[in-house]
C-alpha cells in the first residue's frame, strides 16, 4: 500500500445512514477518528436531517439529497474553523443523524395523581393514560435537549426521558384550559384533539419535536366524581324532571295508602318525595343557593294534600327538633332546612346560636 493510499484510507469520503431500524431516532456516524476529506459526499435520504457539531458547537444542517462538502456548502463550519480563506485540508466533526418521520403508537400516562381545578368539584385528583404520535420539527434542540451526545438514541429511550415532561405539559394545558371534570372523563377523544394547540407550542420550544396525534384513552377520578358522571346520565335518560318527581311522589303515597301505614307513612312518603325532590333539582342544576326550587315546600305538601288529609308527623318524634333531626325526618341535607328556616318558610326559635323547630312548625311547613 502507497502512501496516497494509506492517507486516502483514512479519510472519510462518504457519509450516510442506511437506517432500517425503524425505532433509532437520531444516530452519530462512526468516523472511528477519521477526517473528513474536502469535497467529501453527505447523502441524506427522505426522513432524514443531518446536523455537524463542532467542539460542541452546532454547525451546518443538511436535509434530503446529496452534498458536497466544499467551503460554499459548510459557511458555518467555514466560521467556526476560522478558515478564512476556505478549507483545502480534511477537517474532523461529528454527524448527527435525525430520523424525522412520524413515531406512532407511544404510550403516556401520569405515575401520580395530577391535580385539577375543577368548576363543580373544586380540586380533583385524576390520572390519566393514553398514546401519542411525535416527530422532531427542530433537530438542534432536540439533539441539545433530549437525545444528546447518544450515539444512538432510540425510542424507548425517548420514552424513558420524555414521559414525565409529556405528562407535566398535558397537566399544565389540562389545567389552563378549564375543562371539566365532567366532560374529561366522558370526552377523551374531543379532549385529546382540544389540546393539542396548548401542548405543541411548549413541546416545540423546549424539546423540538411536535405531537402529531395525543389520545386520552382513560381518565380515573375518584369515586364522588365517578357517581356525579352517573347522576348526570341517569338525569338525561329520565327526561321530564317535573313529571318524574310527581310520578315518585305519587308512587310512595300510593304505597303508603295500601299499606296500611296511616297519617305516619303518609307523612314518611312526603319526606321522601321533598328529598327527591330536591336531590333531583340539586344534580339538574335548577337549586340554588337554597330550596328554592318550582316544587318547594308547598307544592310538595300540596300534591300529598290532594292525597291524603295533612297529618302531623310521626308520634315518635320529639316536640322539640334542632335542624339535624329534622333533615333527618324530611331526607334532605341540614344546609336545605336552614335555608327553609332563614328563608321564613319553617317557623323556628333561636337559642344562643343554635334553632329549635317544633313538631306544630314542622307540621305547619308540610301542610302549607
Amino acid at each position: 500500500m502507497g502512501l496516497m493510499d494509506f492517507i486516502k484510507g483514512e479519510l472519510l469520503e462518504i457519509i450516510e445512514w442506511q437506517d432500517d431500524s425503524r425505532d433509532t431516532i437520531a444516530w452519530r456516524f462512526p468516523d472511528d477518528d477519521k477526517a473528513i476529506k474536502n469535497g467529501a459526499q453527505l447523502i441524506v435520504r427522505e426522513s432524514q436531517t443531518a446536523q455537524f457539531v463542532y467542539l460542541g458547537q452546532f454547525g451546518d444542517t443538511f436535509g434530503p439529497g446529496k452534498h458536497s462538502l466544499e467551503t460554499d456548502n459548510i459557511p458555518v463550519l467555514t466560521r467556526l474553523k476560522g478558515w478564512k480563506y476556505g478549507f483545502q485540508s480534511p477537517f474532523k466533526a461529528d454527524v448527527y443523524y435525525v430520523n424525522t418521520r412520524l413515531f406512532t403508537g407511544n404510550k403516556w400516562g401520569t405515575s401520580n395523581p395530577i391535580m385539577l381545578r375543577d368548576p363543580d368539584f373544586g380540586i380533583v385528583r385524576a390520572r390519566a393514560f393514553g398514546t401519542y404520535d411525535f416527530r422532531v420539527v427542530n433537530v438542534q434542540t432536540f439533539l441539545k435537549e433530549v437525545a444528546g451526545s447518544d450515539h444512538d438514541f432510540r425510542v424507548d429511550e425517548f420514552g424513558d426521558a420524555m414521559r414525565s415532561r409529556i405528562v407535566s405539559v398535558f397537566s399544565d394545558a389540562l389545567a389552563s384550559a378549564n375543562v371539566p371534570m365532567l366532560d374529561v372523563a366522558t370526552r377523551y377523544t374531543d379532549l385529546g384533539d382540544a389540546l393539542l394547540p396548548l401542548i405543541n407550542p411548549v413541546l416545540s420550544t423546549k424539546y423540538g419535536i411536535e405531537i402529531a396525534s395525543f389520545i386520552v384513552e382513560n381518565v380515573s377520578v375518584p369515586p364522588e366524581v365517578e357517581e356525579a358522571i352517573d347522576k348526570r346520565s341517569a338525569m338525561s335518560a329520565i327526561g321530564d324532571l317535573n313529571s318524574y318527581i310527581k310520578y315518585q311522589m305519587g308512587q310512595g303515597m300510593a304505597s303508603g295508602e295500601g299499606g296500611g301505614a296511616g297519617g305516619a307513612g303518609a307523612a314518611t312518603e312526603l319526606a321522601v318525595g321533598f328529598s327527591i325532590a330536591q336531590e333531583l333539582m340539586k344534580q339538574s342544576g335548577v337549586a340554588g343557593g337554597g330550596m328554592t326550587n318550582p316544587l318547594g315546600a308547598g307544592a310538595v305538601a300540596a300534591g300529598a294534600a290532594a292525597a291524603t288529609p295533612a297529618a302531623p308527623v310521626g308520634g315518635g318524634l320529639p316536640q322539640l327538633m334542632n335542624p339535624a333531626e329534622v333533615s333527618q325526618v324530611l331526607g334532605v341535607s341540614e344546609d336545605d332546612v336552614m335555608a327553609e328556616i332563614q328563608a321564613g318558610n319553617l317557623s323556628a326559635k333561636k337559642i344562643g346560636s343554635s334553632y329549635r323547630i317544633s313538631r306544630s312548625a314542622l307540621d305547619a311547613f308540610l301542610a302549607e
